[in-house]
């Protein structure tokens, strides 16, 4: 059987900047996201996928693989998600990845100048990886494996199987999204186009995480109006809008912050302040897994808006909610054969599955309350967002494993 290896795919990939940006108001958001984008469905082509599609407005990609099975059984077909943009929390331009052989359990030193430090002191979870190969950034950028490391997977798997024809499987369907990290991944996915019955997105982390439970989702901004006067002159006059934005902040439970809180926990996340006296204005994003809890803090956000215009005034501030996503469980729970058959596939392998809670979203919970059940697979990525992220090599070449192993699932076991 002909050998692919994702690495070499993986580091091509991330060396292209993808990132998106939530403040453009286009789709997709930023244009050089159709740069990764025309190369996936360029290789597609090369290699012999079927219907491959490249949505040259918004930036998306599709491409089937047909059933080599003619046993006349009738067969789910299964398809598999990626995305291709990157956070832009970090800079995702020039980035240059580098890989540490044999991993030794020691500091990893990104970034002499910068004194940027891959460290087990912060990151335990590097201590699960001694012996193994990890790709790292210089420390000046991200790396991208959120998400290029499951394009690189889902590519791997598809060039895998139509360079070996004697590779039995049922029919396969591939898509590539933009825009998951600004929570626009499938505002134009083409569910029909696609093709799939059921799918999986690949944009999880550990190996072995298996995801179908993801956070129910709000944006919550306010706007405070102040009075500006000459602070010599300003007592029982002012209205400093900077601080009542603090003073909103002061209302929210302290310990409901994602500093304080882990697996179903949600929270408030103040994500930016900006302003002075005059006005100011505050993002949140307002998270929980429980439904009536997710309720609940949105109803706590906008009395903590009422309070204040009781106190200093009506239209003081005004407060503004908007859910963005739901949890997916309610709509992966009549179709467990997707979680029972993952996790099947893990154990067959040597890896012990990880129910893992999402504490974020992904492209498959949205998927999911369009009408395709779609849990998450892990990447074999770590420390995502950041300068410190890394991947595992070992892990991702077992993550390949694993789509073939659901591949088959589908195919001739089913």
């Amino acid at each position: 059987m002909a050998k692919i290896d994702v690495i070499e795919k993986f580091l091509r990939y991330v060396k292209i900047d993808t990132q998106s940006d939530d403040t453009t108001g286009t789709s997709p958001s930023t244009m050089k996201q159709h740069d990764l984008a025309k190369l996936l469905a360029e290789e597609l082509t090369q290699i012999g996928a079927s219907d491959v599609y490249y949505d040259k407005e918004h930036c998306y990609v599709y491409a089937s693989i047909p059933s080599n099975l003619d046993d006349g059984k009738d067969r789910p077909a299964i398809g598999f998600v990626s995305h291709m943009d990157t956070s832009d929390e970090v800079s995702g331009k020039d980035v240059n990845p580098r890989i540490v052989e044999n991993y030794d359990g020691k500091d990893i030193v990104l970034n002499a100048d910068e004194k940027v430090v891959l460290s087990p002191k912060d990151f335990p979870e590097l201590s699960n990886h001694i012996g193994e190969d990890l790709i790292v950034t210089d420390g000046t950028t991200l790396l991208g494996a959120d998400d290029k490391a499951g394009v690189s997977e889902i590519m791997t798997m598809a060039e895998t199987l139509l360079t070996n024809p004697d590779i039995k499987h049922g029919e396969i369907k591939i898509a590539f999204t933009p825009d998951e990290e600004i929570g626009a991944g499938t505002a134009f996915f083409d569910i029909d186009k696609f093709g799939a019955k059921y799918a999986y997105t690949v944009d999880g982390g550990k190996l072995g995480e298996l995801e179908y439970e993801n956070f129910n989702a709000a944006e919550g901004n306010i706007t405070v109006h102040g009075r500006s006067v000459h602070p010599g002159d300003a007592k029982n006059k002012m209205v400093n809008a900077a601080l009542l934005c603090y003073e909103f902040h002061s209302l929210l439970p302290a310990f409901q912050n994602p500093m304080y809180t882990e697996k179903r926990e949600g929270f408030f996340h103040l994500t930016e302040v900006k302003g002075g006296t005059e006005s100011a204005t505050a993002s949140y994003i307002i998270r929980d897994h429980d439904e009536k809890l997710f309720a609940k803090k949105k109803e706590l956000f906008m009395a903590a808006g009422d309070f204040l215009n009781k106190k200093y005034g009506e239209g003081t501030v005004d407060v503004e909610v908007h859910d963005q996503y739901y949890n997916m469980i309610d709509k992966i729970r009549p179709h467990m054969h997707l979680v029972d058959n993952a996790k099947k596939v893990m154990i067959e392998l040597g890896i012990t599955p990880i129910d893992s809670p999402i504490r974020g979203g992904t492209d498959g919970a949205a998927l999911s309350y369009k009408g395709l059940p779609c849990p998450n697979l892990c990447t074999g990525g770590y420390n995502y967002h950041g300068k410190y992220e890394y991947a595992s090599i070992q892990e991702m070449r077992k993550v390949v494993d694993i789509l073939l192993g659901i591949v088959n699932a589908y195919g001739i076991d089913y």
